[in-house]
């Protein structure tokens, strides 16, 4: 509590924007994310190593390049105790859930979106301690899930504590949020880059990036990926997560046809795949039980699931089929490795069922990330239809089945998530290999253009004009567009008052018109002052005064006025903080000439239009 008190008064002497200040932040939320990374790894290690390793005897595949801090020992494999393992993991992780945190069920990136939108950056103090134990009981007994949405969620609720208890405003809250995610998923796909730019782009249906969030994001992400390399040993620190580089030649320019045409395969399954995911959610949603006891149902049917695959199409001998279960990296390895090996049977059926396991365990309220199993569906489909091209169409598909896994990654969730920058370089950063940047940046174009109108994370909202986050930016910056001399009437007659009028002819004036304020000029015509009708109605209780008194008497000549130069921005600003309904424009050269008058309410009406004009834009661009 005194460090914090501290740290507070030590922030008051930095500017807002002061470079300062946000690495001391960031940096600081990136020792948290990097922390809560290693913890969760260790925790999920640990929770697999003593259920499905020990119990069930299997032992799930993972990325070449992934550190297992507790060494698997498998018995003999016992199909049954899988699943039973998977329903009590089931049952663990909701009564964690829905007992303590129901906002942790689900993929947790979707949460920390919403967040940022529409709560100011607020999240509860133990939503990052939920997620964490859930999510780690969810994955480590089997449940298809990843590990982006636990961990961004453990950054972002870490950003959002740490602001709340250094009171810093909602702005700051949002950035730390925001930088809380990235330095989680820099810190656990071990891609800072990726990480610092997923924060921004992640937020937003269509190509818009939260830029206030970038550096901050960029410092937290590899402050974040440091501490978590750093619990590595030597070999593992700089290692990508799918091992050594994976290097390949740039393809030919003629190649990107197979590749566009690889790009409407994944956009198709990519749609399945929202549509099964929450198809699924909706169901579960109306299963007439407690919302604890779902995550075991959805647990139990997954694991049918893969058992139903494992004894079908692989006979009871094949264990690559059930990595439609856990993380599923092991196939992915394979595919980006060895696609000959898996062949397009085994590639197809797991990036198939991949969907409806994730869709299980996580659409029932289990406790995961989106972002994994996109990559292994994504991967899988790529390597699938690369050894396609290879067998059917080689004189132009020339590159290996493994290049088109890469791009697949990259495709299929640049098209679900909508979030193309960022993840082409969190996959060549995992692969270790900027080589195939071309057809990679081709592809999840192609995929993000044609997959707009579906998304996996339904909290994005379309751009920042849209986001409560920036209402009040907008505001401003629409009326900053438009001119008083666009909106005040020109033609409207205006009741000018001459300074020697006496109160007497003001009263009878004031009965003959619906004129609210009353500019007063002098012998010359130029304005020297102002009154409102209620300034006058203080002298009618005294009508001996009424003769004596002059409009000199009781003008205001502090007059607040516009010229038609000024924008509404400005105009708003003096209703607003003078309470005002009226403001006299006048001449930008002259100002004693009076041109007219600018109402509040036309200001208003002038925004309205704007803002309607703008949708109308929107809507006939889409």
């Amino acid at each position: 509590m005194m460090l914090l008190q501290r740290l507070r008064s030590f922030l008051q002497g930095f500017e807002l924007r002061s470079t300062g200040k946000w690495f001391l932040l960031s940096s600081l939320v990136g020792i948290a994310a990097g922390v809560g990374a290693i913890a969760f790894q260790v925790l999920s290690q640990a929770v697999s190593y003593f259920t499905i390793s020990m119990i069930a005897g299997y032992a799930p595949g993972e990325a070449a390049g992934e550190y297992h801090y507790l060494h698997s020992t498998t018995g003999t494999f016992q199909p049954w105790l899988l699943v039973a393992v998977m329903v009590g993991g089931g049952l663990v992780s909701g009564w964690l859930v829905y007992t303590f945190a129901p906002e942790a069920e689900g993929h947790g990136t979707d949460a920390a979106i919403n967040a940022f939108h529409n709560n100011r950056g607020q999240v509860r103090t133990r939503i990052p301690i939920i997620k964490t134990l859930a999510s780690a009981v969810t994955l480590g007994t089997g449940g298809s899930g990843g590990r982006e949405g636990p961990i961004a969620q453990i950054g972002a609720g870490f950003g959002s504590y740490l602001a709340t208890r250094l009171k810093l405003s909602s702005r700051d809250r949002r950035i730390m949020l925001a930088a809380g995610m990235g330095a989680g998923v820099g810190a656990i796909f071990r891609a800072p880059l990726a990480g610092a730019l997923f924060a921004g782009e992640i937020l937003y249906k269509d190509a818009e990036l939260e830029s206030d969030v970038i550096v901050p994001s960029a410092i937290s992400s590899i402050v974040g990926y440091s501490v978590y390399s750093l619990s590595l040993p030597p070999e593992n620190r700089f290692l990508p997560l799918f091992g050594n580089p994976i290097r390949f030649q740039p393809p030919s320019p003629l190649e990107l046809i197979p590749f566009a045409v690889l790009s409407l395969v994944l956009v198709l399954v990519g749609i399945l795949y929202i549509k099964v995911f929450y198809g699924t959610h909706g169901l579960f949603k109306k299963v007439p039980i407690k919302p604890h006891f779902r995550p075991a149902i959805g647990a139990g049917l997954a694991g049918l699931v893969a058992l139903a695959l494992y004894f079908g199409i692989g006979q009871g001998e094949d264990r690559r089929l059930l990595s439609v279960l856990s993380t599923g990296y092991g196939t992915l390895q394979g595919a980006l490795t060895n696609a000959d090996g898996l062949g397009i049977k085994l590639l197809v059926w797991v990036a198939l069922m991949k969907i409806v396991t994730t869709s299980l365990t996580i659409g029932s309220g289990g406790s995961g990330g989106v972002f994994g199993p996109s990559m292994v569906i994504g991967g899988c489909v790529g390597s699938s239809v690369g050894l396609f091209f290879k067998r059917e169409w080689s004189a132009l598909a020339q590159s290996p089945p493994e290049v088109y896994a890469i791009v697949g990654m990259a495709g299929f969730f640049a098209g679900c998530a909508h979030a193309p920058v960022s993840t082409i370089i969190m996959v060549a950063e995992m692969t270790g290999s900027y080589n195939l940047l071309l057809p990679t940046m081709w592809c999840s174009t192609l995929c993000f253009l044609l997959c707009r109108r579906w998304t996996l994370y339904i909290k994005q909202v379309p751009t920042r004009v849209e986001s409560p986050a920036h209402r009040g930016d907008f505001i401003v910056d629409i009326l900053e567009g438009i001119k008083v001399a666009d909106v005040y009437r020109k033609d409207r007659k205006i009741r000018l008052i001459p300074e020697g009028t006496t109160l007497d002819e003001i009263v009878h004036t004031l009965a003959k018109t619906h004129q609210h304020y009353f500019p007063v000029v002098d012998a010359d015509g130029k304005m020297i002052g102002i009154f409102s009708s209620d300034d006058v109605r203080a002298y009618l209780y005294d009508e001996t005064i009424w003769h004596l008194a002059v409009a000199r008497d009781i003008m205001v000549t502090d007059v607040v006025s516009v010229t038609p130069d000024d924008d509404l921005n400005a105009a708003m600003r003096h209703f607003t903080s003078l309470n005002l309904d009226e403001l006299p424009v006048i001449d930008a050269e002259d100002r004693g000439k009076i041109l007219g008058t600018l109402r509040h309410k036309e200001t208003i009406a002038a925004y309205n239009r704007r803002v309607m004009e703008h949708k109308q834009a929107r809507e006939a661009e889409e």
